[in-house]
This record gives C-alpha cells, sequence and structure tokens, in this order.
C-alpha cells in the first residue's frame, strides 16, 4: 500500500539551484515519483547563523517503502551528493528530512514522524503550505496554514 511523504530539501554549498534538482532526480529514482513540489525558496540558517542562506524546498511522493527504508534512502543519496554529517544545523551540500507521512505518528530512535522542529520553522512551514496548506498536523490538529501562522520563526524566507 502507498502512503504519502512530505521531504524537505535544504542546501546552502555549491550550486543549491543543481543540488535541489540532483535531489529531486534521485528521490524520484530511488522512492518513488514526486507528485507536488513547492517552489524554491532562499532563506536565512536557522540554529547557526554564521554560514550561507540556504535553497529550500518541500516535494511531496507516494511510494510503497517503510517509513524506516526511505530514512535510510535518503540518507544514501546526501551522502552519495557529498554530504558530511560533521556540525550540527552547519553548512550542507544536500540535507533531506521526512516532515510528514500521512496523519502517520512514529516515534523510534532513529526515525519521529512528523518531524519534531518543524512547526517551529518557517524554512519548513513556508514550503509546505504552498502544497499543503490545509493538511492536518496529526499531533497538533492544526492545518499547515494555521502552523505558520502561529510560528514565531522570524527568519527570512523569500520564494526565488
Amino acid at each position: 500500500m502507498k502512503t504519502t511523504f512530505h521531504i524537505l530539501l535544504g542546501t546552502n554549498i555549491g550550486d543549491r539551484k543543481k543540488n535541489l534538482e540532483d535531489a529531486v532526480l534521485a528521490i524520484e529514482r530511488e522512492i518513488g515519483p514526486i507528485k507536488k513540489k513547492s517552489s524554491v525558496y532562499e532563506t536565512d540558517p536557522w540554529g547557526k547563523t554564521d554560514q550561507a542562506p540556504f535553497y529550500n524546498q518541500v516535494v511531496e511522493l507516494r511510494t510503497s517503502m517503510l517509513p524506516d527504508d526511505v530514512l535510510k534512502t535518503l540518507m544514501l543519496i546526501e551522502q552519495k551528493m557529498g554530504r558530511r554529517r560533521t556540525d550540527t544545523w552547519g553548512e550542507r551540500i544536500i540535507d533531506l528530512d521526512i516532515l510528514l507521512q500521512g496523519k502517520e505518528i512514529i516515534e523510534t530512535s532513529d526515525l519521529i514522524i512528523p518531524h519534531p522542529q518543524m512547526i517551529y520553522r518557517r524554512f519548513t512551514l513556508v514550503p509546505l503550505k504552498e502544497i499543503a496548506s490545509e493538511f492536518i498536523h496529526p499531533v497538533f490538529q492544526k492545518s499547515i496554514s494555521e502552523l505558520l501562522d502561529s510560528c514565531e520563526d522570524k527568519l527570512r524566507v523569500v520564494r526565488i
């Protein structure tokens, strides 16, 4: 049975536009066809501000893969693209995070869905709202639009 995943893509090293395009192609090849893509947004860095701005995008896809397998595949894509996990919130050629898997709530040692930090980050909520504004967050029982309206993050998020 196929389920819907929303995945956040982020990059702030090298050719950011090409990094996103390459990641989208890899996701489609390795996980499944993308049904919706948000616009690309240039965003101020979150958490560690002394670095270049990011490009962020959210994609929606349907796949029969299990969440753990989607996570492992995303991490392999990151690795193949040159991602090195050295610094929390640091620079990265690509970052791929599972935000949502339909209405599922999953909490294991390796994976938490919905992404626990998404409600605090405009760079996540703005592109997610573009493709899933009325989706109801399964934990907070609010739409993505409502979550964005109440988000206290004031960092810059500008559509490219």
